[in-house]
């Protein structure tokens, strides 16, 4: 048969589905290796994705999403992110994925190179690959609270650098990016005249810091804005079935959008738009439900951590704890997890599926139930 395009060909494996798989597959295994909400949603969200399917509201909806999910996305942003966008820079997409794939399109031709963060979420580099792009990663070290450096970005940049990719609060870090940063990112993006991608998944959880997103510095004048804002519901809400966030662009770039959207996904399943809206507009409890879990999960774990001595990453944002286990990987963190979850029944995601300075670490979800969270982590070897 014919060989696959190349660019196919070497696309990495994802460390984090590779464990979760095995994890799934062994019997009474705790699995606190994928960030997966585990609360029911809420009924009003369920009925309104029911009531579109019981008017027979199934036909093809407007490219950028039925108006009235548009408007409730901007609104939100507008509500907690102070930036005055309109609902015509909103583009409802089928998950923070397709919307990561859409933005990146628009702005990478082969060849580009575009700046991800190391450690960082495995699809930065994956997509762009897909797009004949070149992913650069830019260091987040322990010594700096994984937090970025100005300089360290800026040493990376040359003429063929089109994008810088943020993501706060940070998959798999819980690190938040802070405010002042936040401005200096968007300040180095203008002196380069480069694009940013902001990836905010985890916008609605973080702990006692806020989360600021780099469209607040943008410019809102069409052709000097230069900030892509990536959302999803698939936290917040906990729809990750649903496949439903936006994509915010800069102004101006309204029939690009649309253009583009059409060629690769037309437009997003009714149901679950009428759901996004339910939940966007209705009662919050939800989310305020799971980041009160979340933190009590994140203190929780935390605790065992410190009493068996082993280093752990603060969470300031999202669902995850950021561990080091070198002590015991032998520099082979994949391996390690495999062999942890054979012998001890707990899958944890490898530091290596977010890049090279994730060696020696791994990534502890707290999205489920805080017994199973502290019976998988006081299972992890003490650092003596």
């Amino acid at each position: 048969m014919p060989e696959l395009a190349a660019h196919v060909r070497y696309v990495p494996v994802n460390q984090v589905r590779e464990i979760t798989e095995a994890a799934w597959a062994t019997p009474g295994a705790i699995v606190l290796s994928i960030g997966e909400p585990g609360f029911a949603l809420p009924r009003h969200v369920l009925d309104a994705g029911i009531a579109c399917l019981d008017r027979d509201e199934t036909n093809y909806t407007p490219n950028a999403g039925i108006p009235a999910l548009r408007e409730a996305f901007a609104a939100r942003f507008r509500e907690q992110q102070h930036v005055q966008i309109g609902a015509e820079r909103v583009y409802v997409v089928d998950g923070a994925q397709q919307g990561l794939h859409f933005a990146m399109s628009l702005l990478l031709a082969p060849g580009d190179e575009i700046l991800i963060p190391n450690p960082g979420y495995p699809t930065f580099a994956m997509t762009s690959r897909l797009l004949h792009a070149v992913p650069v990663e830019y260091p987040l070290y322990p010594e700096n609270d994984f937090q970025p450096h100005i300089e360290d970005i800026e040493a990376l940049i040359t003429p063929r650098t089109r994008v810088i990719m943020l993501n706060s609060p940070s998959n798999p870090l819980g690190a938040v990016i802070s405010e002042e940063a936040t401005r200096q990112l968007v300040g180095l993006a203008v002196r380069h005249d480069l694009w940013i991608i902001s990836d905010e998944c985890y916008e609605a959880f973080t702990f006692d810091v806020p989360h600021v997103s780099p469209a607040r510095y943008d410019s809102d004048v069409p052709g000097e804005a230069r900030v892509f804002t990536s959302l999803t519901l698939s936290k917040t809400y906990g729809l990750t079935g649903l496949r439903i966030g936006a994509l915010v662009c800069p102004p101006g770039l309204e029939q690009k959008m649309n253009n583009v959207m059409e060629s690769i996904v037309s437009c997003v399943a009714s149901p679950s738009q009428y759901a996004a809206l339910a939940a966007l507009t209705g009662p919050q409890d939800y989310v305020s439900h799971a980041r009160d879990h979340y933190r009590s999960n994140r203190d929780a774990a935390s605790a065992v951590l410190s009493g068996k001595g082993i280093p752990y990453l603060g969470a300031q944002g999202a669902f995850y704890l950021w561990a080091d286990v070198s002590h015991v990987t032998d520099g082979d963190v994949r391996t390690w997890v495999r062999k942890f979850l054979a012998d001890a029944g707990v899958s944890f995601a490898p530091g290596t599926a977010f890049g090279s300075i994730g060696e020696g670490w791994i990534r502890i979800a707290l999205c489920g139930g805080q017994q199973d969270l502290l019976d998988g982590v006081s299972r992890l070897p003490a650092r003596v």
